[in-house]
């Protein structure tokens, strides 16, 4: 419940944000026009995310006889979350990573690299899986795409000032000093509170995939061995498509300090020292 509380609050503040930013900068014509642009192009990335980011990793769909042992993981893990069966893919790329994508539970695909099927153990493996089968129960590609939606508006209204000068609502220009410093500070905000939803729907896939496989420290296990695993090598792949990194267990780009403001996933140890709690009392902490 506290994840959940604490990506309304957050939703809150970035539509706020906007329609504050928008009064001050566009209008209403403004926002309109800024909210149309955001969501038009974010609209045709969550229809189309599963085919798009699979197409990208070069993922090779497979079933019960191609790999019994993914496949039939997944759906027992799937029984158990009560979803309907997701297509299944194999990455072949040697660091260890996994994600979900799919624009409803109907139409879901989870997908790992050979790295991480090879590196965990069968229980630390569910724990992955039902982690990214969380992520579809949540429907987190929509609620990621309705943040991107209200903070790419809020760059388009920044962008729209910085190069126009802003105008208020009765059609006046704004003072240029004010509206270069909006132009500048929206876009930031407006990415620090989305990367904020990004991490507290993290926690709480966290939380939904222990509940799913019954087993929180395996997937603390499993986190703990792909962050040792990870540091420091390069994930190819996302290397070359950095906007897909926030949809992985584990981002391979993120950073520690300030930079962590601006991280899609929460530090590892936090997330592991919660799994942990989990396990031995039987409640993920908010």
């Amino acid at each position: 419940m506290g994840n959940w509380f604490k990506t309304t609050v957050l939703f809150a503040a970035i539509l706020a944000l906007f329609m504050t930013i928008g009064g001050l900068i566009g209008g209403r014509e403004g926002m309109l026009m800024a909210l149309l642009l955001g969501g038009g192009m974010n609209f045709f990335a969550y229809w189309f995310s599963d085919k798009m980011v699979l197409r990208m990793y070069h993922a090779q769909p497979v079933d019960e006889t191609s790999s019994p042992y993914l496949y039939h993981m997944v759906r027992d893990l799937a029984t158990r979350a009560e979803l309907p069966m997701p297509r299944v893919y194999l990455i072949d790329e040697a660091q260890p990573n996994a994600f979900a994508t799919g624009r409803n539970p109907e139409n879901a695909a989870v997908a790992a690299t050979t790295g991480i099927v090879s590196l965990l153990s069968e229980r630390e493996l569910r724990g992955v899986m039902a982690h990214e089968l969380a992520h579809v129960k949540h429907r987190d590609i929509l609620t990621s795409t309705i943040a991107a939606t209200l903070a790419g508006a809020i760059s388009a209204l920044a962008n729209f000032a910085m190069f126009f000068g802003g105008r208020d609502s009765e059609g006046r220009p704004n003072n240029p000093i004010a509206s270069l410093m909006v132009a500048i500070l929206a876009p930031i905000a407006a990415s620090l509170i989305q990367m904020s939803i990004s991490r507290a729907r993290e926690y709480e896939a966290d939380r939904g995939g222990a509940e799913i496989s019954s087993d929180p420290e395996a997937l603390a296990h499993a986190l703990e061995k792909i962050h040792n695993y990870a540091t420091g090598r390069q994930f190819n792949a996302v290397e070359h498509h950095p906007e897909t990194a926030q949809m992985m267990i584990m981002n391979p780009l993120s950073g520690g300090g300030i930079a962590g403001l601006f991280s899609t996933h929460p530090p590892t140890e936090d997330r592991v020292s919660r799994l942990m709690e989990m396990a031995r009392t039987g409640m993920y902490p908010v």
